[in-house]
């Protein structure tokens, strides 16, 4: 019997897939803060991408004064609370907790952030008066979280800013690729407005920019732009039968399912390829939708996967199953898919082999592929004298974000190849100081 029962309403969606770090109320926002020991040289703050003062902040809410709270949280993280409730805490700020040296369960670092956030949220609280217009124009490519963080800084110096997104929505993954029980959409959109009501930038939803003419005509009328479109659809394994139907990418799945919700399809019997958090999270949200059987299939050990061991967690305890050592060799079905075959894999002398003549097939009614996504190239390669890194990843200053075209600056996942949304934030910040000195006429 599955865990879940398949939702065939919003609510019954919204059930399954239920907060897994609700909203704290004010009592229980009070007591945990007070479990704080308020550490000087907190090494939770070290821990942290953005440097909050997670110590104040956490103060600031004992002593009554949430809105505070958030005013010191906003300085260093304009994601403030979206990173509270999707950033992996476990291992960076709560992860760094003292109380982990003594067994004791840590501060609830995150669901305390996102408390304080909702509270100036709610309240619309204005805490940032951008400077006033300086003459200069930056156009910010893609609205996700490194896009709307460029953005909220470039403001503070006075640049106008037009962010231009390809699609309907704002805040690219954390939106599109975020599993629904880590954030809804609606505190999603809430923060975006909230912060673009406070900074007025603009953005031009349904806008890609991709072609060479659309990058000559951005640069023709911008001092100077910041790329942060991330990484693109989900990569091919390049074996047969991958383009039969219910064969699909786990960032397409994960996207339709924030978009669709109860109205998503997920087959009877699942097969989730991959070892990563993606893989984790699209299997454990198959198990919500509820799919009578989840396999986690990977080509490594256990302890090889790359997924942090409590996302493997979340994922066993929604009832999937796992198994390892195994490759996919091919898709089994005629038009749609039927199967999985797989062989058997080993690790020699630290190499990666198949093992001969130990292919079998599983059988299911559905494929979701967490290998790995592309990454823009064919587009960015529209723009000239960029420069690209070993790994395919747009080459920076790792000082400034600036791309080896003086005029284009970049962060997020486009030039890391895949990290949180905290890093991001945090490194789309420190671009736009770069973006500032660059048009400023300091040296970069």
């Amino acid at each position: 019997m599955p865990e879940y029962k398949k939702p065939e309403t919003k609510q019954e969606f919204d059930t399954n897939f239920q907060q897994i770090k609700p909203l704290m109320n004010e009592t229980e926002a009070y007591y945990e803060s007070s479990r704080c020991l308020f550490c000087y040289d907190a090494p939770c703050v070290k821990a942290c991408p953005t440097g909050i003062d997670i110590p104040l902040f956490i103060k600031q809410i004992n002593t009554g004064n949430p809105l505070g709270s958030a005013k010191t949280i906003y300085d260093s993280n304009y994601f403030g609370f979206a990173c509270g409730k999707v950033c992996p805490t476990e291992v960076l700020c709560e992860g760094s907790c003292v109380y982990n040296l003594q067994n004791v369960k840590p501060i609830e670092i995150g669901r305390l952030q996102s408390y304080a956030t909702a509270s100036a949220i709610g309240k619309d609280k204005i805490y940032f008066q951008p400077t006033e217009n300086n003459g200069k124009k930056v156009a910010v490519i893609g609205a996700g979280p490194a896009g709307i963080s460029c953005a909220c800084e470039l403001r503070m110096y006075g640049y106008e800013v037009d962010i231009f997104e390809g699609k309907e929505n704002p805040s690219g993954l954390t939106i599109y690729g975020i599993a629904p029980y880590k954030i809804t959409n609606e505190e999603v959109l809430s923060e975006i407005d909230y912060l673009q009501k406070q900074f007025g930038f603009r953005i031009s939803y349904n806008s890609r920019i991709e072609s060479k003419e659309d990058f000559k005509k951005i640069e023709k009328s911008f001092n100077a732009i910041f790329i942060g479109i991330g990484l693109g659809i989900t990569g091919r394994l390049k074996i047969q039968g991958e383009e039969l139907q219910n064969c699909i990418g786990a960032v397409e799945f994960i996207s339709e399912l924030r978009m669709n919700h109860h109205k998503t399809h997920v087959g009877k019997h699942v097969i989730v390829l991959g070892g990563g958090n993606t893989a984790m999270d699209a299997a454990s949200e198959s198990a919500r939708m509820g799919a009578e059987k989840v396999l986690l299939a990977y080509r490594r050990s256990k302890e090889e996967m790359k997924a942090y061991g409590f996302e493997y967690e979340l994922a066993k305890n929604a009832g999937v199953e796992s198994i390892f050592n195994v490759s996919p060799v091919e898709i089994i079905g005629k038009n749609i898919t039927e199967g999985v075959k797989f062989a058997r894999t080993k690790i020699v002398n630290g190499v990666f082999e198949i093992i001969p003549d130990s292919e079998f097939v599983l059988k299911c009614d559905m494929v979701i592929k967490a290998t790995g996504q592309t990454k823009h190239k064919e587009v960015l390669l529209n723009i000239d004298h960029l420069e690209f890194d070993k790994k395919g990843n747009l080459a920076v200053n790792p000082s400034t974000f600036q791309t080896s075209n003086p005029h284009y600056f970049s962060a997020g996942d486009i030039i890391s190849g895949g990290q949180e949304v905290v890093n991001a934030v945090a490194d789309a910040k420190k671009a736009a100081k770069g973006i500032h000195k660059f048009l400023s006429g300091q040296s970069v």
